[in-house]
């Protein structure tokens, strides 16, 4: 599993899931990270790594989600969902990075399956590794499924909110976007819960999206 639009001011956060069995194929050729391939390339993989995958789904956690719990739990959320999409229930999950967002705290050291947060299981035992979007094929196609699929998502977005340039920023702290939230003001798809740049602020760009991002890495 991995995840796409956590350090965005608008737009959902969204997690990728890929499940393989032991007797699956190599990875599709040039799969790796999201981050480090265009736009083009990884629409390209999706049907390909869609086809290779046993499983696999997308889950979202909206801005107001976001808003409600925090980026932790909207994690949380958003992975929840996206298990409960599959129609196996993976032995094991590998998480990007050090942390364990997905395993909420009164169930870890717990790996028994029993109805959870919106009728999605438990999480199954999980397992970190650092560079993981890098070094394990499985969570770098979760990490192009999950983009490609939110990009999509804040593209559209873009349509009904003009002015943001979601449709190339898709939603993060470019300038463009923190210019118009000067001019134009929150949407319903920004994260009110941050401390956004708002209408007339001379404020420091880099400082308002530097103290949102340290509010919501922690649970509220």
């Amino acid at each position: 599993m991995d995840e796409v639009g956590r350090g965005a001011l608008a737009g959902p956060v969204s997690v990728g899931v890929v499940v393989l069995g032991e007797s699956a194929r190599s990875a599709p050729s040039g799969v790796r990270d999201s981050k480090l391939l265009t736009p083009a390339a990884r629409e390209a993989l999706v049907p390909r790594i869609r086809r290779w995958a046993g499983a696999y789904a997308v889950g979202h956690a909206s801005a107001d989600e976001i808003d409600a719990v925090g980026i932790i739990a909207a994690l949380r959320l958003a992975g929840r969902r996206a298990l409960a999409a599959l129609d196996v229930i993976p032995d094991l999950v590998i998480l990007d990075g050090s942390h364990d967002w997905l395993t909420a705290p009164e169930e870890v050291g717990l790996f028994a399956f029993a109805d959870g947060l919106d009728g999605a299981p438990t999480t199954p035992p999980v397992h970190t590794m650092v560079k993981a979007d890098l070094r394990c094929s499985t969570v770098a196609s979760a990490s192009v499924l999950a983009k490609v699929e939110r990009d999509a998502m804040m593209i559209r977005l873009a349509g009904d909110h003009p002015g943001y340039g979601w449709q190339l920023n898709k939603g993060y702290a470019a300038p463009e976007h923190l210019d118009a939230l000067r001019q134009l003001g929150v949407t319903p798809q920004h994260r009110r819960s941050w401390r956004l740049p708002v209408v007339g602020d001379d404020g420091d760009p880099d400082a308002a999206v530097a103290a949102a991002t340290t509010r919501t890495d922690h649970e509220r």
